[in-house]
């Protein structure tokens, strides 16, 4: 299919044929990697500016190894210790960032939309590494390819998402890309970390939600679940750590109730 799109900043509006594209061309560069000169030239003379203005290691990394793979050359700013570390604002960075000149602008930051707002004012190409609570795109469609490759495809595969689901851009993005593909989606967790309207029955196209852990596991296919950061237990949404792990964590006997050979993410 010819490719439209310029930006990566969400899947929400993808298509099936879209998410399908990007998973095959994956499969594509994966091959390329196993060669001894792990190189294309797709990318050669372009530069790729990596913007984290949130820490981050594997993103960043995992980034950074891709653009080098497709032969760009790479530009890191990092928010700590840098202009943006000092109180600089997202308008300045953009004019800084346009200054650059650079092809791509890969960003992670902690406001939602950010990446929007980029994009809106600079020539380059912009993808979301991660805005806020709101979308993490290209973990995605990673989780995507690789729960596809694991289960031989996703049409009527079921998909446990457990943790704190409220706060989880990780979440959004993955029923983004995996219900478009087939996949049916089953969210558990406290309901304190659920969206309200997604509690109360208000539940995007090809998800449900179950609170007991048991029966959510039943028979799925696979189960991805969300780390559960110290400061909801502070801010009253947990009633400890302990009492959440009895409940919602993954436990052998938990992982026994689901198919045979199911990944765990």
């Amino acid at each position: 299919m010819k490719w439209n799109r310029r930006h990566v900043l969400d899947t929400d509006d993808w298509s099936r044929d879209e998410i399908e594209t990007v998973l095959d061309q994956t499969r594509a560069m994966i091959e390329i990697l196993q060669r001894p000169i792990r190189r294309a030239p797709p990318l050669r003379g372009r530069t790729v500016i990596l913007f984290f203005a949130e820490s981050s290691t594997r993103t960043r990394v995992s980034f950074e190894l891709a653009a080098k793979a497709l032969s760009a050359d790479v530009t890191n700013i990092t928010a700590s210790g840098s202009s943006v570390d000092k109180g600089e604002s997202l308008y300045d960075t953009v004019r800084t960032l346009q200054a650059l000149g650079g092809d791509v602008v890969v960003m992670r930051h902690a406001s939602s939309g950010a990446p929007y707002f980029v994009a809106e004012r600079t020539d380059a190409a912009v993808i979301n590494a991660g805005d806020g609570w709101h979308a993490h795109p290209t973990q995605g469609l990673l989780d995507a390819y690789t729960l596809r490759d694991a289960l031989g495809g996703l049409e009527e595969k079921r998909i446990v998402i457990v943790g704190d689901v409220l706060h989880s851009r990780v979440a959004r993005s993955d029923i983004n890309t995996l219900v478009p593909l087939g996949a049916r989606i089953t969210l558990s967790g406290p309901p304190t970390l659920i969206p309200t309207a997604w509690r109360c029955g208000q539940l995007p196209h090809g998800v449900t939600y179950e609170s007991d852990l048991d029966l959510a596991l039943d028979g799925a296919d696979a189960v991805i679940a969300l780390r559960i950061q110290r400061e909801r237990q502070a801010s009253g949404l947990l009633p400890s750590l302990r009492e959440y792990s009895r409940v919602w964590g993954l436990t052998a006997e938990r992982v026994a109730r689901m198919r045979s050979g199911a990944p765990v993410m």
